[in-house]
């Protein structure tokens, strides 16, 4: 056992191949803590900002965009579940939610400065409140084409959304 240099004991926990993990059983900073990740990243996905996710989990904004970055690389851009229920649905007979509406949205945020725009492009199942799918970059159509080519596999019929050109551009069953 070893000390953190809070003074907490840190232990090394044997994995059976050999290597020891380190293990602490209280954290002091509580942002380190596993679940805590989880935590802000559904929050990101669920549209809340980096200032409001560090407020309400009582941790540091430089914290919570450390954990987007290290959680980012593991994130995948489509919702599996909600398609292996649609694809599986032959194969299983049972009834699964068809996801005939979604909504579309969009919405930004700055990196260092207000010139320097990221946008959120997302999809979600009007019925559920699932997130589909989702793209982030720049708020061009060539972005909302690959939001449109994730959600192809669902066969949605209806989309809704606000008035922004790409929706209409891209989409002739668009409802405002």
């Amino acid at each position: 056992m070893t000390k953190a240099e809070t003074g907490n004991p840190r232990y090394r926990c044997c994995n059976g191949a050999g290597s020891h993990t380190p293990l602490m059983r209280d954290y002091a900073n509580i942002g380190w803590l596993p679940e805590m990740k989880g935590k802000v990243v559904d929050r990101a996905l669920h549209a809340s900002g980096i200032r409001d996710t560090g407020r309400v989990l009582n941790v540091s904004p430089p914290t919570v965009i450390k954990i987007l970055r290290d959680k980012g690389k593991d994130l995948e851009s489509i919702n599996r579940g909600a398609l292996s229920s649609i694809k599986n649905r032959d194969a299983i007979q049972v009834v699964v939610n068809r996801y005939d509406e979604a909504e579309l949205d969009e919405m930004w945020s700055f990196v260092g400065k207000k010139s320097n725009q990221r946008w959120l492009w997302h999809a979600i199942d009007r019925t559920t409140s699932k997130i589909l799918a989702y793209v982030f970059g720049t708020r061009k159509d060539e972005l909302f084409r690959q939001l449109q080519a994730l959600l192809e596999p669902f066969g949605i019929g209806r989309f809704y959304s606000d008035d922004w050109g790409a929706y209409e551009r891209h989409l002739s069953t668009v409802q405002n």
